[in-house]
């Protein structure tokens, strides 16, 4: 069995450390290298590679110096059709499609999935009941369309939606509070999310962490993979003084809506 730990870096990015023995892991998406080595020589782990979920800087800035610390010798995967120096292993998936990655010495295969739409090439990586899923959902919300198109990122969020609702999300940022802020203000008849968004605010105002979410919870109070739904796409056409009824046409203004919000 592996344990899972949580490293804090920059303002609100997690780093996931995935510790599959009793002295080594895998890190997910070091975006600062000096921040790892300390928390593995504080608590006396060994890397043995990292797993890399899209190009951007704040996930991948470490792998350099995470490599020249540990002589060259980390396996590195990531996507193969985005620009990542120090990938050692590109891992090539179909849009949307899912494939099996086995890693020795662990004890369980990884389930790596397409999901475009923060990125042209973004993938998450899933580890029996756990997903690392780096920028495509978050807890109340989910990434920016930065390369992808709404559609992409709406049928990537529904592929996640349909994994187990004991599923834990480990996302890497905490974003939490401000993304049920405007979920509430997009579904202010949800109690679910009424609750929890006084729960995240207390947790938040103890700088207690809101991560890792789990796919039920999301599915409750989660605006972007409720977008089928009739209260938000009514929310969305109010706001935007238009009718929507189209599912991917609601998603994308939501999103917009969230980009200005």
């Amino acid at each position: 069995m592996y344990q899972i730990h949580r490293i804090a870096a920059f303002n609100d990015n997690y780093i996931w450390l995935i510790q599959y023995n009793s002295s080594h892991a895998y890190v997910v998406d070091p975006g600062c290298g000096k921040t790892v080595i300390d928390y593995l020589t504080a608590n006396n782990i060994q890397l043995a590679g990292i797993l890399i979920t899209h190009h951007h800087h704040d996930h991948t800035g470490g792998i350099e110096l995470l490599q020249n610390y540990y002589q060259d010798k980390l396996t590195v995967f990531g996507p193969y059709n985005e620009s990542i120096t120090g990938l050692t292993q590109p891992i090539e998936l179909a849009e949307h499609q899912t494939n099996t990655l086995h890693i020795n010495d662990w004890h369980t295969d990884i389930r790596v999935v397409s999901v475009p739409g923060h990125t042209r090439g973004h993938i998450a990586y899933i580890i029996d009941d756990n997903l690392f899923c780096g920028d495509t959902l978050f807890s109340g919300g989910c990434g920016r369309l930065f390369e992808g198109t709404a559609q992409q990122m709406s049928l990537s969020l529904s592929i996640l939606a349909q994994l187990p609702d004991a599923t834990k999300v480990f996302c890497a940022h905490e974003y939490t509070l401000s993304n049920l802020t405007f979920a509430s203000v997009v579904m202010p008849d949800n109690q679910v999310l009424t609750d929890y968004f006084a729960e995240v605010n207390e947790l938040r105002n103890d700088d207690k962490p809101t991560i890792p979410s789990s796919i039920g919870l999301e599915k409750k109070i989660n605006p972007f993979l409720q977008c089928d739904d009739l209260a938000i796409k009514t929310a969305v056409s109010l706001h935007f003084n238009t009718q929507i009824n189209d599912e991917i046409q609601a998603f994308k203004n939501l999103r917009l809506w969230k980009d200005d919000f």
